[in-house]
């Protein structure tokens, strides 16, 4: 377990700072010449207006008060407002954190190898701000000489107004984590239950050298129109004993390394990763409640932005887990795999005013971190369904947003980031929606995000849905939700779909297709981790969530699923057969559409989850990655998977730069007004002459449709018929002998190439 600080008899040691004079000395700056910090690196002084008056360096040295023999002496410096966080600097190490409304501030240390992180209340260090001296605006800082450059644990104990009704929620009696801390240390062992109730706490790390990308490493820089994305969650990649890794990989950063082969071999390019900020997987645990079973396995209750999940690390930690991060990164990025992260800044972990579980933002300034209704008793408003919503569009929030994703970018080489319920940041501090946020113009315009992938979630918990009309910039691309329907409805042959589906497989340029926005904008999905899986969506027409604990009223009831026939499991063969086909249905509809495609971990061999579609927490084979079945459908349902992800990177005829014209595609169809008809046919016309004839069936007979002329010179080949059993379901170099005519089956669909 981790070790802390200071071992004494009596309470914690507060020292209080004093002083009535100083010299201030200070250099403006603006908001957006506020550089980001890398660990390790000394910093010069800068100042920054976001956060109300200028703020000034205090360069007066105080001698450090009388202290206990046992007790170690520091020289104490009145410390500088920036940067926020902790930082090196020429007389020690600075603490800056903000808070507009708290009238006092005390710093809380744990020096290396002093205690235990779980039995901290009582044996900190504390350093008790003193207004007059440590406070600039709304920054309190201090400067602390001597101190060890890591190891050592840190955080603040605020208080403030008690006028709950005017939004504040100040209690010091908690030791919160600083909203800057680049580092969080908690328990080290994911899930261990022995450390429940492990407390969490800033740290940092000025004696590790610099990283080593290599001399030969390159970012991919992939144009977004060949992205194929692999949606995944670290942890359950590799978490179950199939992966066949030892016991400290498994689960882990490094656990994923070792599986990038099977992420080369599936063919796509880009991992979302779910989220891998620090977060509690206990948080269900800490008061009984109808989900203190679980364990948070998905990631999206955040405790600090900037931190990556420390029990995700191989070795434990959070000087680990940054490292190790690093490395996971470095390895993709040498295999030409992308990484994308879901970010989760729409809420935090600290839940609602009933069950709080007070971390860091509340304590430290809940008015200004949060949405409150100061019309209703200063309540939280809750546009997340999570019981808190962060206040975005605050210009001292959106900074942190800004700083943080440049953080990742900068030191961790992030190559871009899905925003969850991205419609969130579009409210303004009363909640009410926004035409043009502040934010997410920033995020749009910034320069160290400029290179980045930036993907929103178009909707949140309060029914701001803004999928096709989300504030972009022509930068920001979006999950693509109504593509997910529109082909689910479809595909299971709903009436009436066919021309919603020739829309979004075209493209969706209903939505898409304004100012300089382009194909790729739209992220398509069928499946992503909230929801069914894709078998699950074969093999169920209710949820089954049961085992959540919520008598079933989690999760969503719009599924637009089929059963093929039976509910569940079964030994039907035909139920099974079907199953199989609709599964590649869907997946070559999705690899055949223009715009970017995205597919979720598992999908590549059938992974179930038994129904359950809001699977969060559970930290077990239900949502862990099952490498024993992917072996033994290796060369059907995977097999077919991956080649078609390489048949779509290989033809640029799906990955078009600009939205389809009429000599792009033609659509074989004059029945687009009947409702009864659920067959379409189109070709994708390629320059050189290497046509592409696509055709769905989702009726539950044979169509017998007859094909166009090949371009001249050339002949129709059979690439995949869905069908078919493997291996002649996809045939690379394609099936000769395509006649005139061709029987297509139902619920399956072809796709053949004009070959000379």
């Amino acid at each position: 377990m981790l070790h802390s600080s200071f071992l004494s008899k009596s309470n914690s040691n507060k020292f209080p700072l004093f002083a009535s004079a100083f010299s201030p000395n200070a250099s403006p700056s603006s908001i957006g010449g506020s550089s980001l910090l890398q660990m390790g690196s000394r910093v010069k002084h800068k100042t920054t207006n976001v956060y109300g008056r200028q703020a000034q360096e205090r360069v007066l040295e105080e001698e450090a008060p009388e202290m206990e023999e046992t007790t170690p002496s520091f020289k104490i410096f009145p410390g500088q407002a920036f940067p926020l966080g902790v930082s090196e600097v020429d007389n020690g190490i600075n603490f800056a954190i903000f808070s507009q409304h708290a009238t006092a501030v005390t710093l809380c240390l744990s020096l290396p190898q002093r205690g235990e992180l779980d039995s901290l209340d009582g044996r900190m260090i504390e350093y008790s701000l003193d207004p007059r001296v440590n406070k600039t605006g709304d920054i309190w800082h201090i400067c602390i000489e001597d101190l060890p450059r890591s190891g050592v644990l840190y955080g603040y104990r605020m208080d403030g107004p008690k006028d709950w009704d005017k939004g504040h929620r100040f209690d010091s009696n908690n030791v919160l984590i600083d909203p800057y801390a680049k580092l969080v240390e908690g328990r080290r062992t994911f899930g261990d239950p022995k450390h429940k109730l492990s407390k969490f706490l800033g740290t940092y790390d000025f004696d590790s050298l610099p990283f080593d990308w290599g001399d030969n490493y390159t970012l991919p820089n992939i144009p977004e129109r060949d992205l194929v994305i692999y949606e995944m969650n670290v942890r359950a990649f590799t978490a179950d004993q199939s992966s066949c890794l030892d016991t400290n990989v498994r689960g882990t950063y490094a656990g994923l390394i070792e599986k990038i082969p099977h992420l080369l071999e599936l063919g796509i390019n880009a991992v979302e990763l779910l989220p891998v900020f620090e977060f509690d997987e206990f948080e269900f645990q800490r008061r009984p409640n109808p989900r203190d079973h679980m364990i948070n396995t998905w990631g999206y209750s955040t405790i600090n932005f900037f931190a990556p999940m420390s029990r995700y690390a191989s070795g434990g930690g959070a000087v680990s887990a940054s490292r190790e991060f690093k490395e996971m990164v470095r390895a993709l990025h040498g295999a030409g795999i992308e990484v994308i992260l879901d970010v989760v800044y729409n809420h935090t972990n600290e839940a609602d005013d009933e069950h709080p579980y007070t971390t860091s933002f509340r304590g430290i300034d809940n008015k200004v971190y949060y949405m409150v209704d100061l019309n209703n008793k200063g309540q939280l408003l809750n546009f997340s369904g999570c019981g808190n919503t962060l206040n975005c569009n605050h210009p001292v929030v959106m900074e942190l947003i800004l700083d943080s994703l440049r953080h990742w970018v900068v030191e961790y080489h992030i190559d871009g980031f899905r925003f969850d319920l991205t419609s969130v940041l579009c409210r303004g501090t009363d909640g009410s929606p926004l035409n043009a946020p502040p934010l997410i113009r920033a995020i749009a315009k910034d320069a160290t995000l400029s290179r980045c992938k930036i993907i929103a979630e178009p909707w949140d918990c309060g029914g701001l849905y803004l999928v096709g009309s989300f504030p972009n910039w022509d930068r920001w691309a979006e999950w693509n939700g109504k593509y997910r329907d529109d082909l689910r409805r479809f595909i299971k042959g709903d009436p009436g779909m066919k021309g919603a589906f020739a829309t979004r497989v075209a493209g969706s340029a209903d939505l898409y297709r304004i100012n300089k926005r382009k194909p790729y904008h739209s992220v398509n999905f069928v499946i992503a981790h909230d929801g069914f899986t894709l078998y699950d969506l074969v093999a169920y027409n209710f949820k089954h969530n049961e085992a959540n604990g919520e008598g079933g009223n989690d999760g969503t009831n719009d599924n637009f699923s089929w059963n093929c026939g039976f509910e569940g499991e079964t030994e039907n063969a035909d139920i099974k057969a079907l199953r199989f086909r609709q599964m590649k249905n869907f997946h070559l509809a999705l690899m055949i559409s223009q715009g970017t495609p995205m597919m979720l971990m598992g999908d590549e061999y059938g992974h179930t989850r038994y129904g359950n579609n809001n699977s969060y927490g559970h930290d077990t084979a239900i949502n862990n990655f099952q490498w024993q079945q992917l072996d033994a459908r290796k060369s059907g349902l995977f097999r077919f998977f991956s080649e078609v992800i390489k048949y779509r990177r290989a033809h640029e005829v799906f990955r078009h730069e600009n939205f389809l014209n009429k000599s792009d595609v033609t659509w074989h169809e004059d029945n687009w007004e009947n409702p009864d008809s659920k067959f379409l046919a189109f070709t994708l016309h390629e320059n050189s002459g290497g046509d592409i004839y696509l055709a769905f069936n989702a009726h539950d007979y044979f169509v017998k449709v007859s094909t166009p002329p090949p371009p001249a010179k050339r002949r129709w080949t059979r690439v995949v018929d869905t069908n078919l059993p493997s291996p002649g379901d996809f045939v690379r170099d394609g099936v000769p002998g395509i006649g005139g005519t061709y029987k297509v089956a139902p619920y399956s669909s072809i796709l053949l190439e004009a070959k000379l």
